[in-house]
């Protein structure tokens, strides 16, 4: 088989990274406890654990064999099914060895042989079901059809595409409303510079943060909910394979919006997002979209650039609500922590990554019409 260029490859590593984070979070306090980092490994059965746990040890990792196994077929030749197998389960393996390991200087975290073992099963679970759609001649579909659907070198947008639901199942303030930063920002640079002679350096903000009004936030949830939408049209080919991309890309925004709400407050609760202004924000979002199905690419990404700067411009002129912050507190404690390793970081930087996406396909030399 020949060697590709994959989207599996940036995948594997951002799923990787996030790993990580979700793995180490929050990141302080380290300190050596005075026992072996690998003492872990001969521990008994951990005396509490829950359905939920083994269960998110599982499938937090399968994602990752499954993009693992995907980038060794890929791009290795010569790989057969088995070998793919093992490396990404080994791959998986080593990850969450060293999590493990490194979690023992983590007073907050607690390493577990266990945590280890389901890790490498769900890594190996992945990589099988990569294997098997291989050999069931899915993988070599989707590649064909990604030949004809997308321009050349799309993975980049495609990683960004597949991406932006997962970003959008950490709350946020405003509807699709990615990249409210400045607030925190603000305070952590505060937090950092206190008891320096640097604190005098920092700037004051000479305005208060008010709350978005009606008409604001209609705009902030079209712009959301349209950037992704062009960052779609800017690698999509025809105009029917671009009106298909438009409404799977909204349609997975507002399922993963909706599963949002489900974990936050509850199943019953799911759709208590979807107000007035949120609703009319989502049709003018499609109200726009569709005559750009039209648009060349180069103008899509042009006006991908202004919607973004204008959303983040408007969504970060806000302050974070108490009700909000509330939320929050439910999703950086207790059983939610995982997913806020997984998702709160992607909300923060999604859209400076499309920013600096889009700027560079412009910017290259001979770009696309």
């Amino acid at each position: 088989m020949a060697a590709h260029k994959t989207t599996a490859l940036p995948l594997t590593l951002a799923y990787a990274a996030l790993i990580v984070y979700a793995s180490l979070y929050p990141f302080s306090d380290w300190r050596d406890q005075g026992i072996a980092p690998w003492a872990y490994l001969t521990a008994p059965w951990p005396k509490y654990w829950t359905g939920f746990d083994l269960a998110i040890n599982v499938m937090g990792y399968v994602p990752f064999g499954f993009l693992s196994a995907l980038t060794v077929l890929r791009t290795r030749t010569g790989i057969g099914a088995l070998g793919a197998v093992l490396r990404a389960t080994l791959a998986g393996a080593a990850i969450s060895f060293a999590m493990e390991t490194l979690q023992s200087y983590l007073p907050v975290r607690v390493p577990s042989n266990v945590d280890l073992s389901l890790n490498s099963a769900g890594a190996f679970l992945g990589a099988v079901v990569a294997v098997g759609l291989e050999r069931l001649g899915v993988i070599e579909y989707w590649h064909s059809a990604r030949s004809k659907w997308f321009v050349e070198e799309p993975r980049g947008a495609l990683v960004l595409l597949a991406l932006w639901p997962i970003a959008l199942l950490f709350p946020a303030a405003v509807t699709f409303g990615l990249g409210q930063v400045f607030e925190r920002v603000e305070a952590g640079i505060s937090e950092l510079l206190m008891d320096t002679p640097f604190i005098d350096w920092m700037p004051v903000r000479q305005f208060e943060l008010e709350p978005l009004v009606p008409g604001v936030e209609l705009l902030c949830v079209m712009l959301g909910a349209l950037v992704p939408c062009l960052l779609g049209l800017t690698v999509a080919r025809s105009v029917p394979q671009r009106a298909f991309l438009l409404s799977m890309t909204l349609l997975a925004g507002i399922a993963a919006s909706a599963l949002s709400a489900a974990l936050s407050y509850g199943p019953p609760h799911a759709w208590s997002w979807l107000s007035l202004p949120v609703q009319v924000g989502i049709a003018a979002a499609v109200v726009v979209g569709v005559p750009l199905l039209w648009a060349p690419r180069r103008l899509c990404g042009g006006l991908l650039i202004l919607a973004l700067v204008v959303h983040l411009s408007l969504l970060n002129q806000a302050p974070e609500s108490a009700y909000f912050a509330q939320t929050l507190a439910t999703w950086e404690q207790g059983r939610f922590i995982r997913f806020n390793g997984l998702a709160q970081w992607l909300g923060w930087l999604w859209p400076f990554a499309t920013l600096g996406y889009v700027v560079q396909g412009l910017s290259r030399r001979g770009g696309q019409s």
